[in-house]
């Protein structure tokens, strides 16, 4: 597992939950997705969010325009009975 703390926070959303800045991500290896620590501009909450889960904030500058994300699969296999 890694813990890496972004030295310039990130502007992300994250579904359900709202924009913020991304202060770091968790890695915990090949078979989980990251997991990006926000801190959400309305409310002030700090969240752990999956991947799948958060994007980029829109920047007109950089061309990268607001867009609803496909659905992705979780990375975890199927439990089994």
């Amino acid at each position: 597992m890694s813990f890496t703390q972004l030295q310039t926070p990130l502007p992300m959303t994250v579904e359900d939950k709202g924009s913020g800045l991304a202060v770091a991500v968790i890695d915990y290896g090949s078979e989980h997705n990251l997991i990006w620590v926000v801190a959400l501009d309305d409310s002030g909450e700090i969240w752990c969010a999956p991947n799948p889960k958060v994007r980029m904030q829109s920047n007109w500058t950089m061309g990268r325009s607001a867009k609803t994300a496909a659905k992705v699969e979780s990375l975890r296999p199927a439990a089994v009975s």
